[in-house]
């Protein structure tokens, strides 16, 4: 069963525009969800939308929205009104600009989305918008209206079609001047410095996400079934890392310890043995 999209509208740039949907790119359906249960009847909990001040169960039709203005003052806010809110995003993605990946930070990536041609007639539009972008390396800036809220759009060609990452506003990035500013500037030792780019030399490998499993998810699974079967959970204890007395002998073991391990690629970094006399004897005869 195809997905369904989280929106429709139209792809626009300049006067060149055809109909799109835009589908989630991710998914956290696999992750294990839990259920409140009642310990004693063993039946799940139920949480019911009660009044705060009464205490009393609110029918769904009683239930509108409200924004504080003042303490326990509030504007209510219909449904049929947020609707009618209308901005030109919430039917067109157009592009405003375009501006090179490189300058994009990416601490204002959010939620990634398949930016998809809706029919055949839009096939034609949407590969030369792609393929513009493609050729010049360039990111299209646009807005859209999803789960009625604006908001910014980074396009860039995957594939045969798009992805449209949303981009948080600037107001919703913290200042990391209020985090980093008591960090004392230390000049690092030169011979420390070398010595933690050999770690990282040894580290180096290309980015796989196949390698990577979530484990605390495995680990879960594991306690479900062992509870399940009535065993008793197997408990880990996690090893904690000892204080670093002095940096430059944990640096050098390190490097040592990295030194004796196979490299990234599975190829190992040590260098091969010569043939030991013993061979050459059994040769010789």
């Amino acid at each position: 069963m195809a997905p369904r999209p989280n929106w429709k509208g139209f792809l626009k740039l300049s006067l060149v525009s055809c109909p799109v949907a835009l589908y989630p790119a991710t998914s956290t359906s696999q992750r294990i969800r839990f259920n409140i249960i009642n310990r004693e009847t063993g039946n799940r909990i139920r949480n019911e939308v009660v009044d705060a001040e009464t205490g009393d169960p609110v029918d769904p039709e009683d239930r509108v929205k409200g924004y504080e203005v003042e303490k326990g003052q509030y504007v209510l806010v219909e449904e049929d009104e947020l609707d009618n809110v209308a901005l030109e995003s919430t039917h067109t993605i157009d592009i405003d600009e375009f501006v090179p990946m490189s300058e994009v930070d990416r601490i204002y990536l959010d939620e990634s989305y398949y930016l998809v041609p809706q029919d055949e007639v839009a096939q034609e539009a949407f590969a030369v918008i792609r393929e513009a972008m493609r050729k010049e390396d360039l990111a299209g800036l646009a807005r859209v209206v999803v789960y009625r809220r604006e908001r910014l759009l980074l396009l860039r060609p995957r594939g045969k079609g798009l992805i449209a990452t949303t981009l948080r506003y600037k107001n919703e990035v913290r200042d990391e001047k209020n985090y980093f500013d008591d960090i004392p500037n230390i000049k690092v030792p030169a011979d420390m410095l070398k010595l933690a780019t050999h770690i990282l030399d040894t580290k180096k490998a290309k980015f796989d996400p196949s390698k990577f499993e979530d484990r605390y998810e495995t680990a879960l699974m594991e306690l479900i079934k062992a509870k399940r079967a009535g065993k008793k959970p197997i408990t880990v204890a996690e090893p904690k890392p000892s204080n670093v007395i002095n940096l430059m002998d944990a640096l050098r073991r390190s490097a040592q310890t990295e030194r004796r391990r196979p490299a990234a690629s599975g190829k190992s970094t040590s260098r091969r043995k010569r043939p030991t006399a013993k061979r050459k004897v059994r040769k010789a005869s």
